[in-house]
């Protein structure tokens, strides 16, 4: 597959998740944009760049021309959502430093990233705004929640993908692999003992199971093996005391998966570099893309544009 030359910009870019799913298929990528120290570490040691730092700070005329916007957003509350201001709904957050780039630089597509709560998030109002906002500027817009584990990788993970178009192309998102995923095919043969969770920290995990299974409700730590189908989705928080994903251990206490394992988790390649600390790194793949999934609706999009602009080269011939 040929890929397309469609520049993209890299938004609230975390280590570059989204980006590693889309540059099979187009690029390059001439502008990037991360607050986070850390994560520009990462970044930088992967891609041979360091990001920008605060969007907010970044004037949309310092932007290199590009054709495909990617933002994996933080969700934020809108002020003024509900009474349809359109545009003037969206300041005062951060989705409204994504629009005022768009409008200034009108993309052909644009691919946002949510938590999968985000389209109910303020009662519905916040993803209203934003798909009003996008309509207001010419964009037809799609969205759809997908879960990871339906696309290769062991993790129930759902997230909300939102594509909009400047063209008038025929997009449909990606359908399911149909491939069962088991947690062994990721985990480390060999693991260093520091990954074994204390006495102290395994006895509190099973203190509040008991505690919320007492009052009853199913909350509490969440313990995985090799046979498991898939894990819990995993967070940004795992390197606090990793209750959402623990890997049995045959006479010992349960361990927290490797940073290593966290990126496989998250479909991210072995030669993907992790630079930082544990905690950095749990923090950073907590907060990334199950990288498949991306790929899977970055071929769709090639497929769509592809298919748009033959169309159009006919039209003009």
């Amino acid at each position: 597959m040929k890929k397309v030359k469609l520049r993209f910009i890299d938004l609230f870019a975390g280590i570059g998740g989204i980006r590693l799913g889309i540059e099979d298929f187009f690029g390059p990528c001439v502008f990037s944009s991360e607050w986070d120290k850390h994560s520009q570490i990462t970044y930088n040691e992967n891609f041979g760049e360091i990001p920008e730092g605060d969007i907010t700070n970044i004037k949309e005329k310092e932007i290199p021309p590009f054709d495909i916007l990617l933002a994996g957003f933080p969700c934020q509350p809108f002020s003024n959502a509900g009474l349809k201001k359109g545009f003037e709904d969206s300041r005062g957050t951060l989705f409204f430093d994504i629009a005022r780039i768009i409008k200034y630089h009108r993309p052909r597509v644009v691919f946002l990233e949510n938590v999968k709560a985000f389209k109910n998030h303020d009662k519905g109002r916040t993803f209203g705004v934003i798909k009003r906002v996008l309509g207001e500027m010419g964009y037809t817009v799609y969205s759809k929640v997908l879960n990871a584990k339906d696309f290769g990788v062991p993790q129930n993970r759902e997230r909300i993908y939102i594509i909009a178009f400047l063209d008038d192309v025929n997009f449909k998102f990606p359908s399911t692999l149909g491939v069962k995923t088991k947690l062994g095919d990721i985990l480390e043969k060999k693991v260093n003992p520091k990954y074994t969770i204390s006495d102290r920290l395994w006895g509190g995990h099973q203190r509040r199971k008991r505690e919320h299974r007492e009052k009853g409700n199913g909350f509490g730590y969440s313990m995985f093996n090799k046979l498991s189908g898939y894990t819990s989705t995993m967070s940004a928080r795992y390197y606090k005391d990793g209750s959402e994903i623990l890997i049995e251990q045959k006479g010992r206490n349960p361990r927290k998966i490797t940073p290593r394992e966290a990126a496989r988790l998250q479909g991210f390649k072995e030669d993907f570099r992790i630079p930082v600390s544990d905690t950095q790194a749990y923090k950073q793949f907590g907060n990334s893309v199950a990288v498949p999934v991306i790929k899977a609706i970055a071929k769709e999009i090639y497929t769509s544009i592809s298919s748009f602009d033959k169309e159009l080269k006919n039209e003009n011939r």
